[in-house]
């Protein structure tokens, strides 16, 4: 009789091996399938340029390894107190993409992850008696009783208009600048794929146009890494500057190919919808890519939302319409999309410890790993205080991830890393919910014009504090009754006076 896994998870990637990492460290059955020869198949290919943009700051000042993972956006974690970081790997603030595939090699190694490589899952069903998910691997199949899919986002999202077919695409455009040189280039879509398209091509290109229908969004205003970077925005510096590469706010509304080249007519969105026939050499889309849910039978498909894009999920990262069915990595991006960060490394690592700690506590009776403390304000205040100035995950994950201090009698139980929407969905009487988080419209405010900031050596409990800063919300039975803002602070250290006497009369109101 075939093995029946505990779990099956698809993609060897970093959400995959860390993931595979911590279910063989609580006594799981599982195997990792991997279409690649080697972890990291996406990163053999992506960025088509091989600079990543994920930061990597080797040189801190902190020794603390957990203040450390704060610069850190390309680790991945561990159970074992000995975790591999990428900074031992390269000193690159932008490193290079085959270096973080030499990491993936060797934490899967470290670690004895547990991975079929060269296993392309072809096809997912559900067995209709037993219940187990099936997925075909050539000749072969796997059972397991839950599927975790951390395949990450591998399909093209491919806006459609008249004309889409005859363009290229990001996935497989030549990236040679040189075959560019002194030709007129369209590159379609905002994000920092297209301006890591563009910036390749402005030194030899005539003219690049870079289009979409909404403005340029800039990470450094919204605090969002998926928005455009400073190390991709050199065609901003060009344009402004009056040196013909141009930002084209509009849609494309058909494109057609003659002898002399592309003919693109463009609805112009600040214009009153003017359309003009613009003529290129080459035209690129550069529009994102999008979850591949044609592998799933009828039966077992998940629902997917947000153009199609990607599977919607609960809470707990499980298939809103289909039950075991839980995803990792980037395509959890769907619960803080274009918010904070689990579609980026630094952020879904810990999404993926929360996921192992939702899935040992659904299926495997084990409790989130909690600590208990007196319900008192002075350890209250204490326990926070301590967290705030050191956590890395509430840092990365601001405003999704929160720590949870349960209230019964005189005894407060504190959980840590819990996403928020979790603690809300079923509610306990009495909770406090602790998040890293900015404040409101605070990416409404230029960080280069002047803008009055909250006092540092002052109490500010108005929540008006643009930058990040710690918030303690007290609900009871799901209802909120209570929040405090702890000002804000330059250098991300919250353990001053200023900090510490407000919080602890808030939890001398609120207990």
């Amino acid at each position: 009789m075939e093995e029946v896994l505990d779990y099956l998870v698809v993609g060897a990637g970093p959400a995959g091996l860390q993931l595979g990492q911590h279910l063989g460290h609580a006594g799981h059955r599982y195997l990792v399938l991997e279409a690649g020869s080697a972890p990291g198949h996406f990163f053999e290919t992506f960025p088509r340029h091989r600079t990543l943009i994920s930061i990597n700051k080797k040189h801190t000042g902190y020794a603390d390894p957990e203040l450390r993972m704060r610069m850190d956006w390309n680790s991945i974690l561990a159970d074992l107190g000995d975790e591999l970081v990428f900074t031992d790997y390269s000193e690159k603030l932008f490193p290079d993409a085959p270096d973080f595939l030499r990491y993936l090699a060797d934490y899967a190694e470290k670690h004895k992850v547990d991975v079929r490589y060269d296993t392309r899952v072809t096809r997912i069903r559900r067995d209709p008696e037993s219940a187990l998910f099936v997925l075909t691997a050539g000749d072969e199949e796997f059972r397991a009783r839950r599927l975790v899919m951390a395949s990450g986002v591998t399909k093209p999202y491919i806006p459609q208009f008249p004309g889409v077919e005859l363009i290229d695409q990001y996935v497989d455009v030549d990236v040679d600048p040189k075959s560019f040189t002194d030709q007129r280039v369209l590159v379609l879509g905002k994000g920092n794929s297209a301006f890591e398209t563009a910036d390749n091509l402005i030194e030899t290109a005539a003219v690049v146009h870079v289009g979409g229908p909404r403005p340029v969004k800039l990470a450094w205003r919204t605090h969002f890494v998926g928005h455009l970077r400073a190390y991709n925005a050199g065609i901003l510096d060009m344009y402004q500057l009056k040196l013909q590469h141009a930002i084209l706010d509009g849609e494309v509304r058909e494109v057609r190919k003659d002898a002399d080249g592309y003919h693109v007519k463009f609805a112009f969105a600040r214009a009153d919808e003017v359309i003009k026939e613009i003529r290129y050499d080459r035209v690129i889309g550069c529009t994102g890519f999008r979850f591949d849910a044609s592998l799933f039978d009828e039966d077992c498909r998940p629902q997917l939302t947000i153009n199609d894009r990607f599977p919607a999920q609960t809470p707990d990262w499980e298939s809103v319409n289909v039950p075991g069915l839980y995803f990792a990595g980037t395509i959890t991006q769907v619960r803080d999309f274009k918010k904070a960060t689990s579609a980026f490394i630094h952020g879904f690592r810990y999404g993926v410890r929360a996921l192992a700690r939702v899935l040992n506590e659904r299926h495997h009776e084990t409790p989130w790993p909690n600590t208990e403390l007196p319900a008192k304000p002075d350890a209250l205040t204490d326990a926070v205080i301590t967290r705030i100035n050191r956590t890395s995950a509430l840092y990365q994950q601001f405003g999704f991830l929160g720590d949870a201090l349960i209230i019964d009698g005189d005894t407060a139980r504190y959980l840590e890393e819990v996403p928020v929407d979790r603690v809300l969905q079923d509610p306990p009487e009495d909770a406090y919910v602790v998040t890293l988080d900015y404040g409101p419209d605070h990416d409404k405010i230029d960080p280069f014009d002047f803008v009055a900031r909250a006092a540092q050596d002052k109490a500010n409990d108005s929540g008006e504090g643009h930058y990040l800063h710690p918030i303690v919300r007290h609900y009871c039975r799901g209802e909120l009754v209570a929040t405090h803002h702890v000002t804000e602070n330059l250098e991300n250290e919250w353990d001053k006076e200023v900090h510490v006497e407000p919080l602890t009369a808030f939890f001398t109101r609120e207990l």
